[in-house]
């Protein structure tokens, strides 16, 4: 078989850690591959991608362009169609563009799996309303949990995925209305990349609260520092769900879903190097 051509899209998009993820998973699995950055200049998308898939067998998408891949697609799943966004292209045997959105399977994969965190039965809350929060709040709701809060700083853009999710589980909540040790917090938004102070009301956190951050990096995020500063409290970054989100693809692409434990410890230790 002829070597598989991918690639992540974004912008920005050097600081992207899926090439070294899927070369890892090529080499587990036996399968040759590469896999590129491709920067994506505002408004090019389309171009961009119907150019890279004359020859490419797939690829994944990264901020700002999950939306326009989703656009772009002859075809999505129901989770991308709920999300309006696709982090994964691939083609169907009838040459079709398909678009799924793997970010909510990677991240209950990390939590339920990697982390052994339960949320069948478990008050959670959801920080953010953008679109790293829309493409996992369907996977979120699978798992029955008893109701995910949705705070945000404008609380309209949480009412509206509420509204357009439909499920009596989910809503939005103004920082009055939020309740006291949530069972699970998870923080979809890029506040500690971007310097900003977590601004929540500490009651959310208790002891036996467990905290997830979306966003990794080298040593403890600042969101779960925050967590750490208020209770004694469990906490994990997103790097388990980068990598469980690719193998997610990666099993799109190739019909083969490949062993993630090596590949996080692997990616961990390069961070934490870094």
């Amino acid at each position: 078989m002829s070597s598989a051509r991918l690639a992540v899209m974004g912008n920005p998009v050097e600081h992207s850690l899926s090439p070294d993820i899927h070369q890892q998973f090529g080499e587990m699995t036996g399968i040759e591959l590469s896999y590129e950055k491709i920067l994506v200049p505002e408004g090019k998308f389309s171009a961009v991608a119907a150019e890279f898939m004359q020859s490419g067998t797939g690829f994944n998408i990264t901020v700002p362009c999950k939306h326009d891949a989703w656009q772009f697609v002859d075809e999505a799943s129901d989770k991308a169609n709920l999300a309006r966004a696709a982090n994964t292209v691939s083609r169907a045997e009838n040459g079709r563009l398909m678009g799924n959105t793997t970010d909510g399977g990677g991240l209950i994969r990390d939590i339920t799996g990697n982390l052994d965190w339960g949320i069948a039965g478990r008050r959670v809350l959801v920080i953010g309303a953008g679109g790293a929060v829309s493409g996992v709040l369907s996977d979120l709701l699978a798992e029955d949990p008893v109701c995910i809060h949705l705070y945000n700083r404008t609380t309209s853009k949480a009412a509206e995925l509420g509204e357009r999710f439909d499920d009596h589980r989910l809503s939005a909540a103004i920082a009055g209305d939020l309740e006291t040790g949530y069972d699970l917090v998870i923080n979809g938004t890029s506040a500690g990349l971007s310097g900003d102070d977590v601004d929540l009301p500490g009651k959310i956190i208790s002891d036996d609260t467990r905290c997830y951050d979306m966003i990794y990096g080298p040593g403890i995020t600042r969101f779960n520092s925050w967590c750490r500063d208020r209770a004694a409290c469990e906490v994990s970054d997103g790097l388990g769900m980068l990598v469980e989100q690719a193998a997610l693809a990666f099993e799109i692409w190739f019909g083969v879903l490949p062993s993630t434990a090596p590949v996080i410890e692997s990616m961990r230790a390069s961070l934490d190097a870094s």
